[in-house]
């Protein structure tokens, strides 16, 4: 399989070294200084590549879709803080007639997470006495705050908890590279469910496994809606 990277920062670094790991050629990279275009001579440099993966900047994602469907590619998008422009990143990937996977968080655990919180959020919101909230941290270099992590997490308990506000702290500081952690507190306890990344090796991982279930498919898929094949695809990766 071959890939390339729009970005290469620390993720796409990260991700360049642990695909090597798997035999995933990383065919080139873009930057600032090498920009992702739909152009002759960028759709030349991806002839062989099967699939993209973003881990660039919020503002830059929109084009880069369009840029990836006017090319014919497929694309993974590991960028956070842009998913207000959902809708339209879903009308260019399907007239382009490309593949896409998103993704708030692409670590295996963190959506494992999602599926706990959930069920625990049912078991609560029977109780009155039981007020859920949020808390997330991240390191001094992320923009983007609540986290997309974060707002996905928030969503799923406004959801069981009737839309009703599920307040969320945020913190930047540090290096940290993320916690999450939802709570149930009641006058005589508290309940928390806690996710810490001890390192973004588990972003890397998620995102090359979806660039391996995207190729050969068309459509727009979250992260989470591929977790399901993941026993069989993870063989080899």
């Amino acid at each position: 399989m071959k890939i390339a990277l729009i970005g290469y920062g620390k993720m796409g670094r990260l991700i360049e070294d642990i695909a090597r790991r798997h035999d995933i050629e990383t065919v080139t990279h873009f930057t600032r200084n090498h920009p992702f275009r739909a152009d002759e001579a960028t759709g030349e440099s991806l002839a062989e590549v099967n699939a993209l993966i973003d881990f660039s900047a919020p503002q830059a994602v929109l084009e880069n879709i369009r840029a990836a469907a006017a090319l014919s590619r497929h694309i993974v998008i590991g960028t956070t803080g842009w998913h207000n422009q959902l809708d339209e990143a879903k009308k260019i990937v399907e007239s382009g007639n490309i593949g896409l996977v998103y993704g708030s968080n692409f670590s295996l655990g963190v959506n494992l997470f999602y599926q706990i919180v959930e069920r625990a959020a049912q078991l609560f919101s029977s109780f009155d006495n039981y007020d859920p909230f949020l808390e997330e941290s991240h390191h001094k270099f992320k923009k983007d705050a609540p986290s997309g992590t974060a707002l996905v997490l928030q969503k799923i308990l406004a959801k069981t908890y009737n839309e009703r506000p599920i307040p969320v702290t945020s913190v930047r500081a540090g290096y940290v590279p993320g916690t999450h952690a939802v709570s149930f507190d009641s006058a005589v306890d508290t309940i928390r469910l806690e996710h810490t990344a001890r390192n973004r090796e588990g972003f890397a991982e998620g995102a090359l496994l979806a660039a391996k279930w995207i190729v050969g498919r068309k459509g727009f898929y979250e992260f989470r809606e591929i977790l399901e094949e993941y026993p069989a695809m993870n063989e080899g990766i």
